[in-house]
């Protein structure tokens, strides 16, 4: 039944966003590295605020090699408009030394999340976004809508995460971040109605 009511739900919300062109922050970027970096700076920030602000670090650094040998002063400077900028500045030069020493930016869950700031959010997002592989990336958007439409019924990004695997078709994975943040963007708040009103307005 769960399956049912998904399949309903998204593809009316696809067909709402799916036409979008707007930019989210992991998209659009001509390195796996970039978009590994900007995702870490998007968490608890807003991708309009990120996606400026990670376009004036890479213009700075714009190699791998550069970002890692970079100052904490000076990314935490230019990360001054994002939340937890004293966090995500460490964060992303300690990434960036470690992916600086591998052949390429790791295409496992398991790989990815050993590198600093990287939670499964971030990891999900580079395995899709990056290597077209299957996976869902939960945000706080993805994990609102699912429970408040009663697709699931959970605490954790995480445990939203093995639940929708459980009531979306695997073919579904890749589209739902997308689809749920642009949703979840234009409509806000616990308000199941006003929700899935939205689709139809």
């Amino acid at each position: 039944m769960k399956t049912k009511e998904f399949l309903k739900l998204f593809k009316r919300a696809e067909k709402k966003y799916g036409p979008s062109t707007k930019r989210l922050a992991a998209e659009g970027w001509d390195s796996d590295w970039k978009v590994l970096i900007t995702t870490i700076m998007s968490a608890q920030s807003r991708d309009e605020t990120t996606i400026p602000i990670a376009e004036n670090l890479f213009k700075k650094y714009p190699t791998l090699g550069k970002l890692a040998k970079a100052r904490f002063a000076d990314v935490k400077k230019i990360f001054s408009g994002l939340n937890y900028n004293n966090t995500k500045a460490k964060h992303v030069i300690e990434a960036a030394i470690m992916l600086s020493k591998l052949t390429k930016v790791p295409d496992t869950i398991e790989e990815l999340v050993t590198i600093p700031g990287v939670g499964r959010k971030t990891a999900n997002l580079v395995v899709t976004e990056c290597y077209g592989k299957d996976g869902i990336c939960v945000d706080t958007h993805v994990h609102r809508i699912s429970n408040v439409l009663g697709l699931v019924s959970t605490k954790t990004p995480h445990q939203t995460e093995a639940e929708l695997m459980k009531v979306a078709p695997k073919r579904y994975w890749r589209k739902i971040n997308r689809i749920f943040v642009l949703w979840g963007k234009d409509c806000p708040g616990r308000d199941k109605k006003k929700l899935i009103r939205r689709l139809v307005d």
